[in-house]
Parts: C-alpha cells; structure tokens; sequence
C-alpha cells in the first residue's frame, strides 16, 4: 500500500485541490508537521531548511525496511556517513551530514521521472 501524505510528510499535510477559496491545488505541509522534524522556526527558516525538515522527517516512515516488505513503497531514505570540509577564505571547518534517497522504479528508461513512484 502506498504511503500516504500524512505518513510522508506529517500531521496536518494535505493535498489541496483548487477551487472557490483555493486558486491553486498543491501539498501543504504545515508548520508543525516542519517543527516535529526538527525545525525550530519555519516561518523564518530557508528553503534549504525547509528541504531538509521534510528529509529528516521522511526518514522514519521511508525505511529500506518499509521498502523490502511492501512492493508498493518506491523511496526509501538511509543516513550517510557524517564527514568534514574546509570551507571559505578562512577555511572554516564544517560538519556535512548525508541522507540518502533511493528511489525505485521498473527499469524503463535512464531519467528519473518524479510521477514513476
């Protein structure tokens, strides 16, 4: 069974269809569901942020395990292995973290076509 957009995404996500009030359809995910994943304050976050928020989040419904048990789940996400650049004229010292997204699909071309999972 697919996973749904709550489950993905967190309390209070929802796929909006347009209409009367709403000019545009598209997903809302509100800022709470950004705050359980670990964003203290998306009003005033990036959009990096924001990206990242979501991954955190996504990872404890999107594990490899969910995917080798349902042949329905297409993305699983897997922590990566922390590492340390220099960066800048003052070669400050940054921590990179690593998430990484698989995604999974009948081989039926070379490019990733986001509406195949």
């Amino acid at each position: 069974m697919e996973k749904t957009v709550v489950e993905v995404f967190g309390t209070g996500a929802a796929r909006l269809a347009s209409g009367a009030t709403t000019p545009e359809s598209g997903l809302f995910i509100p800022d709470s569901a950004l705050e359980d994943a670990g964003l203290a304050t998306p009003a005033t976050a990036t959009a990096e942020g924001h990206l990242a928020a979501i991954l955190v989040g996504a990872q404890s419904t999107l594990t490899q395990a969910g995917y080798d048990a349902n042949i329905d789940q297409s993305l699983y996400l897997l922590p990566g292995f922390t590492s340390f650049v220099s960066r800048g004229v003052d070669n400050d010292s940054y921590r990179v973290d690593q998430i990484t997204v698989s995604l999974a699909k009948l081989d039926t071309g070379s490019t990733i076509d986001p509406g195949a999972y």
